[in-house]
């Protein structure tokens, strides 16, 4: 093909559109990037906190993926079938394609059918159906108890569960029927964030308990019951509820289990630094992946990982095709805001990758803070879309 080559990426999310884009920004027209994703429009996950609170609107969120086009990236919509990463080949339904790399960003696929009942009653708060209809569900609750419920203890965006309580909360309060709620969060993990260390983690406890919402850590939820409302654990422990919205489990797309790319761990191994995950030519970013920490946790699955390494992917990739010899490297550095509700939010920022701990600090919830990512929300989408 005299000298042309084809970059495959697969899945649309952060990561996915961030390697699109990148790759079609740096390589000559010649080469071809090609993105595939099952769903049409691209949902702002950030945002679904939001939705679900009654701050946005579903439309306000998501934009078509077809804008790809127009900046040079192929779009191949549809589920993808198999995947064959010793011959760099991906299969969409007819289509057999080739390429000359493949960026694995197929994301982590949503499980509440792996708990006995969760589906069925509560709301998905990481999904557009799920936020969208536990805010209408919120709207016209008359009274009760609301919980608020991780069913794994590691899930993407560690923040999102709290920073959902916080805005229900302050939703309520709004409202004028905070008196009339009651407000529990029950979580599967130790305490809120707990990779940043007990400083950080204590700080968000604070602050959701400061609400007046009751924080009940390390109750691994085994089976929700709808009639009655009951949440069951494997500590023994029970819990009535009359609105539940939840984090569900999470586990690696079967795609990618089917094609051997799993580890023990259910997840993508790959190089810390260079996101290569030991077949040549086949790279994986973002939270399909999994990498070791030091401290003996895994790296958060987070959108601003998955960016960031979308980028040193794609800069290696446009290099080694120039026959140029600079590459760049992951260095674990992250940050996120944290929501608090009533127009503020904090942030959290430092080196994941630190040892023998994380180094990560948080600053105290302002409007400054909050406008910040209001203006992130806003300029984000409209870049890589």
């Amino acid at each position: 093909m005299n000298g042309n080559k084809t970059a495959l990426v697969l899945g649309g999310g952060v990561g996915g559109l961030v390697a699109a884009n990148r790759l079609r920004k740096l390589l000559p027209s010649r080469h071809r990037v090609i993105l595939f994703d099952r769903e049409r429009q691209h949902v702002f996950q950030p945002s679904l906190l939001w939705l679900a609170s009654g701050n946005r609107a579903p439309e306000q969120i998501q934009r078509p993926l077809e804008e790809l086009v127009r900046r040079g990236v192929e779009l191949r919509l549809g589920a993808v079938d198999a995947i064959e990463p010793a011959t760099l080949v991906v299969r969409i339904g007819t289509q057999v394609i080739r390429g000359d790399v493949l960026i694995v960003a197929l994301g982590a696929d949503l499980a509440p059918e792996s708990i006995p009942g969760l589906a069925a009653a509560g709301h998905n708060m990481y999904t557009l159906d799920g936020a969208s209809s536990f805010f209408e569900a919120l709207r016209t609750f008359p009274g009760g108890r609301i919980v608020v419920l991780t069913a794994a203890p590691a899930y993407k965006c560690p923040a999102a569960p709290y920073e959902a309580a916080m805005l229900i909360e302050a939703a309520l309060r709004h409202r004028g029927t905070r008196g009339r709620v009651e407000m529990d969060l029950y979580a599967a993990e130790a305490g809120p964030m707990a990779v940043t260390g007990p400083e950080l983690s204590g700080q968000v406890r604070r602050l959701v308990e400061s609400k007046g919402i009751r924080y009940h850590p390390e109750h691994q939820i085994t089976t929700v019951d709808s009639t009655p409302r009951k949440l069951t654990f494997a500590n023994g422990a029970t819990a009535e509820f009359d609105l539940l919205i939840y984090v569900p489990p999470h586990r690696a797309p079967a795609v990618a289990r089917d094609a051997g790319l799993l580890n023990a761990s259910g997840w993508i191994d790959v190089n810390r630094h260079t996101l290569e995950t030991g077949i040549p030519g086949v790279f994986a970013i973002g939270d399909v992946t999994t990498i070791p920490l030091v401290m003996g946790k895994p790296l958060p699955k987070a959108g601003v990982f998955a960016h960031q390494q979308a980028e040193v992917v794609a800069d290696n990739i446009a290099s080694t095709w120039a026959h140029r010899n600079a590459r760049r490297a992951f260095d674990g550095m992250g940050e996120c805001f944290v929501e608090t509700g009533d127009g503020r939010a904090g942030f959290g920022a430092g080196n994941f990758y630190a040892e023998p701990t994380p180094q990560v600090k948080f600053q105290a919830p302002s409007r400054r803070l909050h406008w910040g990512k209001v203006l992130f929300e806003r300029r984000w989408p409209k870049r890589w879309l």
